[in-house]
């Protein structure tokens, strides 16, 4: 998932035709045993009760959904607004920003795809060695390619809260492959702290509200509205090294970090890790950009028109079409990414296709990578779609929209056990 951009207001290449095509033919032939290709998991924010997370079979032959048995279940806490997944599809880690307190749950994915709470393993976002809760109102969470840190960006720093805004962080986390368990956050020595005061997070401007990590797992980029005390058209798109280890500073701060328009609201990084995606709600525009080593530079054309208010944006598997989830406008819209350039363009007979009211997230399923759906947050549904994976164009699954608990907020897929994800060039 590239999830980004709903916390806070509650935040090679692809492969060619041809082996397009064969990936597709084979993973319908593997699914041939088993009609669910994949598991869909979409929080919902409830508002009055303790939040839910809504997990859902996904059909290989249609992609419609099928609630499982035990959905929707407790997320473990107040207003979940994220949730990433692990790369083998072992765990689904889910933020819950509001009190008593903002949380971090871990969930083990069964093999009959239901999650399962890991025991002992919630933990306060963010904390440091002596328990103290020193961050929180979690934005945006995300894991790196090998499965083992987890990222989460985080709106205040200790003194600050909504009614009095000032700078966040990143806190990074170890995950435990054997139990799914993270363990204390990374002490960062060097940015913004002392040796003699170390902090569990890498602090950040105002208002950090989407992330995500290269698939390389050399840098990290951080969409960091800026500024709410002035509202300053300030956006910026922020640049980490990693260098991450269980001793080590967990990321260097980059001095090529560029503007991201005026309120950036999500992010996506194609799967080869050469170009950027971010969505600007104030302007309905889409910007893109060179990743350049890690040091992000605009390219040519950006940035592009979207629908209205637009927020969670992601990228195909294959790296070769951009979706943004339309807010404002309840619409997908479909671009075709340029392999050599990474310039967006609209994709023919697909300018916008309508989904449920107030899409926040937009997921695609990591199996065959053709099924893409849309938390909706208005109407407490969610919208099946499914991607040609020729030309990007997209047309709804059979059955949708589908039911969600109230006031769905993002969403994640992982494959159903021994179907292969997509391999990407």
């Amino acid at each position: 998932m590239k999830w980004n951009g709903m916390g806070h207001w509650l935040t090679g290449r692809g492969a060619k035709a041809l082996g397009v095509s064969l990936a597709v033919g084979l993973g319908m032939t593997a699914c041939s045993r088993d009609y669910t290709v994949a598991y869909l998991y979409v929080t919902s924010a409830t508002k009055t009760t303790m939040g839910d997370v809504n997990a859902y079979a996904i059909d290989y032959q249609s992609g419609a959904l099928t609630p499982l048995a035990d959905s929707p279940i407790p997320s473990g806490g107040n207003n979940p607004v994220g949730l990433a997944a692990t790369p083998n599809g072992k765990y689904v880690y889910v933020i819950n920003q509001s009190a008593p307190t903002s949380n971090l749950v871990p969930f083990s994915v069964g093999t009959d795809g239901k999650l399962y709470p890991v025991s002992g393993g919630t933990i306060p976002v963010v904390q440091n060695a002596a328990g103290t809760v020193i961050g929180s109102f979690p934005t945006a969470i995300a894991v790196d390619p090998t499965g083992t840190f987890l990222y989460i960006t985080f709106l205040y720093q200790n003194g600050f809260s909504t009614t009095n805004p000032g700078p966040g962080g990143i806190a990074i986390y170890p995950i435990d492959d054997a139990t799914g368990k993270v363990g204390a956050p990374l002490v960062n020595t060097t940015v913004g702290t002392t040796a003699a005061n170390p902090l569990p997070y890498v602090p950040v401007g105002d208002n950090p509200i989407g992330l995500v990590v290269d698939p390389h797992n050399a840098n990290v980029y951080v969409v960091d509205q800026e500024s709410p005390q002035t509202n300053a058209a300030n956006g910026q798109l922020l640049s980490f090294a990693v260098t991450t280890s269980t001793t080590g500073e967990p990321l260097t701060p980059s001095s090529a970090n560029v503007m991201a328009g005026t309120t950036p609201g999500g992010i996506a990084e194609d799967p080869g890790g050469h170009f950027l995606y971010v969505t600007d709600e104030a302007t309905n525009q889409i910007y893109f950009y060179l990743t350049n080593g890690g040091k992000p530079v605009g390219i040519y054309g950006s940035p592009l028109a979207t629908g209205s208010f637009p927020r969670g944006v992601t990228v195909d598997p294959r790296g070769m079409f951009a979706y943004v989830a339309n807010f404002g406008s309840s619409t997908v819209s479909a671009y075709a990414i340029n392999q050599a350039t990474g310039t967006l363009s609209g994709v023919a007979g697909t300018a916008a296709t309508t989904v449920g009211p107030g899409p926040t997230c937009v997921a695609i399923e990591p199996a065959l990578g053709i099924y893409t759906y849309t938390s909706n947050y208005v109407d407490n549904t969610v919208s099946g779609l499914q991607l040609n994976p020729h030309t990007g164009a997209l047309t709804t699954v059979q059955g949708t929209v589908f039911s969600a608990a109230a006031l769905p907020t993002c969403a994640v897929a992982v494959a159903n056990g021994a179907h292969a994800t997509q391999i990407v060039e």
